[in-house]
Order: structure tokens, then sequence, then C-alpha cells
């Protein structure tokens, strides 16, 4: 069973993440990117999808436009997982 972070592990790993924010409904975290138009935020939405997919772990998100929303939890645990930083890392490496 994947477990929820504790506070400790929790202020660790979002050091290391400092353009993802906690968030408390659902527990976990989010970011919001901004890209030049619809196709290049569908693209690289596209691009997370299979990182997901890999990764069997996906995320809760929105796009309007330019603009994606991602959330990340793992729902089994209860709250952010180790699942959902080594996901964040994944999709910030994605970017320039």
């Amino acid at each position: 069973m994947i477990e929820k972070l504790d506070d400790e592990a929790r202020a660790l790993a979002l050091a290391e993440l400092p353009e993802w924010m906690a968030v408390s409904e659902p527990d976990g975290i989010v970011r919001k990117f901004t890209f030049p138009d619809f196709v290049a935020a569908f693209g690289f939405m596209t691009r997370v999808a299979i990182l997901a997919e890999k990764a069997d772990h996906h995320p809760e998100w929105s796009n309007v436009y330019n603009r994606v929303v991602i959330t990340l939890t793992t729902h089994d645990a209860g709250g952010l997982s180790q699942r959902d930083i080594d996901l964040a890392h994944a999709i910030d490496a994605l970017l320039p």
C-alpha cells in the first residue's frame, strides 16, 4: 500500500519543488502552467499523459486555452505520497 507522506517528508519534498504549492482539498500539490497557445498547452498535456500512464498515476487537471493546472494527490493513500512527488519531478523535467 502507498503511504501518505508525513509532515517532515512533505516539507522536504516541497523544498525541492518550488513551483508546486501545497493544497488541502484534495491533500496534495498543485502547479499552474502557461504556454504560448492552446497547441503548446495540449502538447504538454499529451507528454504528461504518457508519463502518468507509464507511472500508473494520473493527475487531476484542467486546461483553458493556454493554461494547464495540475493537481497531484494519491487517493489510495488519502493524500500526498511519494508517487505524487516523483510525478511532479517528471513533469518539471518536461519543461525547457
